[in-house]
């Protein structure tokens, strides 16, 4: 397939590792920025390939994972309501919120109509062909779902709906990035960036980054050898002591990135601060319906009782030190024991881009977790 097969060509990766051999690289610790990187990292093996003495960290690359567990508690609470019909992508479902609320799995097994969705636009046929319901669509993700979401809002406007409306988690990559990189145990010299982010959004505000913090920043893809590649470049940075953002997943990205794109999410949305599951409140690294969009609030339109906010995690989870790099899943007592896919006790283990859930599935058989 192409795109695909020349992007795991054994040859060009055997080419890739030998190249960052060739440089006789120093010891570097880097992190990739989305959780579908992670994924490929492990699934490959290119941990492995690399020099020993290159470290790969997985930073907080899954919006699910990322989602508060306010969040979940609010959207538990709207799914509980007979007059509505929750939907939201399949990840969400089975993300914990508080102790005492579950998840959205439990809600629908007890009768809520919890919809699972692959668009947010599919939300608004649901509405024309409910109109006695609201329907709720959660969303969620990086800048790379917020489009879809933005067009769903604007032809809801457009078409007048009074019956929909959306609770928003929608999060940005550059505001984690610079918090992690200001945060005085910061390992982080040198980032992967997630290449479907900057199809849309480009890497103009990641030029500033790289210039503030003095780290390579390369945008690269979710292939072995997009990301051999990308980790060869940076490398390389490090080693003459460089410091700039380089695109080598030119077949998606541009500078600018979609204008057509960010356009609408500047009509649809503001910037707002957004919390973020295990790292905490993170200024400007939300988005936030406008003003002139506010009908389609749920907040605007009185659906949710006040949530305090709750941060409780099981007290065997570090799924909060994990998200931001410091730690890896293997290195929590409760990885693959009492915290499987099957019974997670944190998000990085329920959603098929965290970085526990990885672990599990590709190197469960040989991680040792402490005891």
């Amino acid at each position: 397939m192409k795109y695909v097969d020349e992007y795991r060509n054994p040859a060009v990766v055997q080419h890739y590792v030998s190249a960052i051999s060739q440089l006789n690289p120093h010891p570097w610790t880097m992190m990739e920025i989305c959780g579908g990187q992670t994924h490929a990292i492990l699934k490959y093996g290119l941990d492995a390939l690399v020099p020993s003495n290159i470290t790969l960290i997985h930073g907080p690359g899954c919006p699910v994972c990322v989602t508060p567990a306010e969040k979940i508690d609010q959207a538990i609470s709207l799914a509980a309501q007979p007059h509505i019909i929750l939907c939201s992508f399949g990840d969400m479902l089975r993300v914990p919120g508080s102790p005492d609320k579950g998840d959205l799995l439990s809600v629908k097994a007890m009768g809520a109509d919890v919809r699972i969705l692959y668009s947010p636009l599919d939300a608004l046929k649901i509405a024309q062909a409910n109109p006695d319901k609201e329907v709720v669509f959660f969303a969620v993700g990086f800048e790379t779902t917020a489009p879809a979401t933005a067009m769903t809002v604007y032809q809801a406007s457009q078409q007048k709906l009074s019956n929909f409306s959306l609770l928003v988690s929608h999060v940005r990559v550059p505001p984690a990035m610079e918090v992690i990189l200001s945060a005085p145990n910061c390992q982080v010299q040198g980032f992967l960036a997630a290449g479907h982010v900057c199809t849309v959004m480009g890497y103009l505000e990641y030029e500033a980054i790289a210039a503030q913090y003095q780290i390579p920043i390369i945008v690269t893809g979710f292939e072995p050898v997009d990301i051999l590649r990308g980790l060869y470049h940076c490398i390389r940075q490090l080693e003459v002591g460089e410091a700039t953002v380089e695109n080598h997943y030119p077949r998606s990205v541009r500078k600018q990135g979609n204008t057509a794109a960010q356009s609408l999410l500047q009509k649809v949305f503001e910037i707002v601060p957004q919390t973020w599951r295990g790292i905490g409140e993170i200024p400007a690294s939300g988005l936030g319906l406008k003003p002139e969009f506010a009908a389609f609030d749920v907040h605007s339109k009185g659906l949710l009782p006040p949530v305090a906010p709750v941060q409780v995690m099981p007290n065997d989870c570090i799924s909060g030190l994990i998200l931001q790099g410091i730690r890896k899943p293997p290195e929590c007592a409760a990885f693959g024991t009492r915290c499987t896919p099957q019974h997670p006790l944190g998000a990085p283990m329920v959603s098929s881009e965290g970085a526990c859930a990885a672990y599990y599935r590709y190197r469960a058989a040989s991680a040792v977790a402490p005891l």
